[in-house]
């Protein structure tokens, strides 16, 4: 009776072993077959339903422990040529409005608060203090501070405010008020230290830091030169410029691709410029291809065939070129799932012209004789056990 017992409980052990086989067999499967109907598991869920609608095919079901309410609709679109042109038709203009609007031309110094003027009355040193020539931002030499309230005292005229004035509207407006003690002034006026206006870039540049905007235009690529220039790793077409509270990105190859001089863009104090890695622009491409891969946006493009191509393309022995899909995470409440067939060589047309966004993954499903494989291979070692504690059971026996 105990030997009965026993065989009894290896036998449902080994039940138990198969199940567990069965229950991690399906392993990753991103979404609907477009070419059978039966419900697959998913890269969402490890059982869901396919409801075919007009608009594609629609995966609908709950995972397990997720209420209907809860389960998201996520439909499978089919890269077709009509997507292709919708997508062309919607890729970022050179010249879009928010970055027009920091277009502007080039205007003469105006002082502020904290500069340091050199002022020079000719045939009369009495009324000039020793001066440096000292451009830097944070060098204080000899000369005029400007105060918070953006005057300065000079002799016998006592406190002028000269806040927003430009060096020539300086120099007339002292001469003017000379006129009364000195014959025929003669003066010189010239910013010593450019103190009140800055701009702050950060990001893959060689120095980044606070640059003081001073007699030449602070365009973008002044103040990227000023800070020793891109890194190598830099994406100059995501880079932003927030003014104000507001973050505008602009593509330097965008630009210069459309004959735009991106010197056009001119920063404002207050600006704080920020050039993104390129690795915050990856893509990824999972699945049965020859070589998973992580690659990077160029320039802020990538095509679906480009990111195939370089992943080594679909797996020969265990790829199912029928089922390529692009997740696309542009609402992390309902993610876009992309197909395309590639079975045919046509479809690398739509694949070429099909761009790829920072965050997609791009995944090749494996074959239905794959998936199987993979179910046998978890249930063998089960099996094997079963098989041997029977052999053993019977060398007891006997």
């Amino acid at each position: 009776m105990s030997m009965w017992w026993f065989r009894r409980g290896v036998a449902i052990l080994g039940l138990l072993g198969l199940c567990g086989g069965c229950a991690y067999a399906p392993g990753m499967f991103v979404g609907a077959r477009v070419d059978r109907t039966e419900p697959p598991g998913g890269w969402f869920a490890s059982r869901q339903s396919v409801a075919q609608q007009s608009a594609g095919n629609v995966v609908d079901g709950p995972s397990p422990g997720v209420s209907s309410a809860q389960a998201p609709q996520l439909a499978l679109i089919p890269i077709t040529p009509e997507l292709i042109r919708q997508q062309r038709s919607q890729r970022p203009v050179a010249v879009a409005p928010d970055v027009e609007q920091l277009f502007a031309e080039s205007q003469p110094y105006r002082i502020g608060a904290g500069d340091i003027l050199g002022i020079t009355v000719w045939d009369h040193p009495e009324l000039s203090l020793s001066q440096g020539t000292s451009a830097e931002a944070n060098t204080t030499t000899g000369g005029y501070t400007v105060s918070p309230q953006g005057k300065i005292q000079f002799p016998y005229i006592g406190p002028i405010d000269l806040l927003g004035r430009t060096e020539y509207e300086v120099r007339d407006l002292l001469a003017s008020k000379l006129t009364k003690f000195v014959k025929n002034p003669q003066v010189t006026v010239r910013v010593l230290s450019y103190r009140s206006r800055r701009v702050y870039i950060d990001g893959e540049v060689r120095t980044p830091g606070l640059l003081a905007i001073n007699d030449l235009p602070m365009s973008l690529p002044e103040a990227v030169g000023r800070a020793g220039g891109f890194t190598a790793s830099a994406d100059l077409s995501a880079i932003e410029i927030t003014r104000e509270g507001k973050t505008t990105t602009v593509s330097l190859p965008l630009l210069t691709e459309s004959g735009v001089n991106p010197a056009k863009v001119l920063l404002a104090p207050g600006d704080l410029v920020r050039v993104p890695p390129r690795s915050e622009a990856r893509v990824y491409v999972l699945g049965e291809v020859l070589r998973p891969n992580t690659l990077t946006l160029r320039n802020g493009r990538l095509t679906l065939n480009e990111a195939l191509s370089e992943s080594g393309g679909v797996s020969p022995v265990s790829g199912n070129p029928r089922q390529v899909f692009v997740i696309r995470s542009a609402n992390t409440a309902q993610p876009e799932i992309y197909h395309l067939d590639v079975s045919r060589a046509a479809a690398f047309a739509l694949a070429e012209g099909f761009e790829l966004r920072a965050r997609d993954v791009v995944y090749v499903d494996p074959v239905p004789l794959v998936r199987w494989n993979r179910v046998i291979s978890l249930m063998l070692p089960s099996a094997q056990a079963i098989t041997t504690t029977r052999d053993a059971t019977d060398a007891l026996r006997q």
